[in-house]
């Protein structure tokens, strides 16, 4: 399989919504005293306090003059300096829409608390293809729903169990895609969670990563750590850990090795072959895996592995990830008219 220039592959996904029309900036209905008043959104996540889904949404928010808020069910997971306002239940500012990214306790709970709020639903991360046993709470009062690609949007249909439309917009991590200029030698690894708290769930796979790290270290690779946002950074500290984001950071990669999961077809998007380390306990949607250019299952698979690796296809590609190129923006026309 050749490699495919990543410009290519960029123009190919953003051809795929160029023309889709740019929405009219501005302020939203009138106060009682006539002046325009500012759109807020209250965004409520299965992660209650995993802000890292809706901080790229931020510039895009800006941009109309809108306010984005997280709904977390207490200040306690709340870290210092977080760029994502938020608030709880006890003190939910006067918002236009409520938007749940998944059907779990959390966003049900604030669904249930807003019932004269508009509701939408966004796949902001990867779900199961399994209905969600709290979808039936909300799904009818759902004026839109969106995804980040075609395949994501089927998924999320099945989680909410909504046999309905779901708008494909792309993800926002993508709308700033780093030009793919790999060093020699350097393997991204893309970590997941090893252990569940109280901000969301773990996946199997930790192990298998770790010990296909230090394979890849043995060989004379570079390691590059991409750390999921709640992984125990101790983990990792005998390799580099990246200082920004992992779809920032694959820039610099020949190939990324991790645990498949969301962030996987945004480094796709990049140009970066990628390698997915399954482990046999873990679910993981077909989506995912179709971006890999191989799966291993023993650490000893993965010198090989990356060897050989290559990226994506153009068709697999978009499917998973959808179009790239003004996905925030796509996505806040989208609330904007369920407001």
């Amino acid at each position: 399989m050749s490699h495919t220039p990543a410009i290519s592959r960029r123009s190919l996904l953003t051809a795929a919504l160029t023309g889709a029309g740019v929405a009219v900036v501005g302020a939203g209905p009138a106060d009682a005293h006539g002046r325009p008043h500012r759109r807020r959104v209250l965004v409520a996540t299965n992660e209650p306090w995993g802000t890292y889904h809706v901080k790229p949404l931020l510039p895009e928010a800006r941009r109309r003059g809108w306010d984005v808020v997280q709904l977390v069910p207490d200040l306690s997971g709340v870290q210092p300096g977080d760029p994502v306002p938020v608030a709880t239940l006890d003190d939910v500012p006067r918002a236009d829409l409520l938007v749940v990214t998944g059907a779990g306790d959390w966003p049900a709970d604030c669904a249930a608390a807003l019932k004269r709020l508009p509701l939408a639903a966004s796949s902001l991360a990867y779900q199961l293809p399994v209905e969600a046993p709290r979808a039936h709470e909300f799904r009818r009062r759902l004026r839109v729903l969106t995804a980040s690609s075609p395949a994501e949007a089927k998924v999320f249909d099945d989680y909410l169990g909504t046999r309905r439309r779901v708008e494909v917009v792309g993800s926002p991590q993508t709308d700033d895609l780093p030009r793919h200029a790999p060093e020699a030698g350097t393997v991204l690894v893309l970590t997941s969670v090893t252990k569940s708290d109280g901000t969301g769930g773990s996946a199997p796979g930790t192990e298998l990563l770790l010990a296909a790290a230090e394979k890849l270290a043995a060989s004379g690779r570079h390691v590059l750590v991409g750390l999921h946002p709640r992984e125990d950074r101790t983990l990792w500290e005998r390799y580099e850990i990246s200082e920004v984001p992992s779809v920032q950071a694959s820039a610099r990669a020949e190939v990324a090795v991790g645990i498949p999961g969301t962030v996987f077809p945004l480094v796709a998007a990049v140009g970066v072959p990628l390698v997915g380390c399954v482990d046999p306990r873990l679910q993981i949607p077909d989506y995912l895996l179709s971006v890999c250019s191989d799966t291993i299952t023993d650490a000893a698979e993965v010198v090989a592995a990356a060897e050989t690796a290559r990226p994506a296809p153009r068709d697999v590609l978009y499917e998973a990830a959808g179009p790239v190129g003004g996905s925030a923006r796509r996505l806040l026309k989208s609330w904007g008219r369920a407001c």
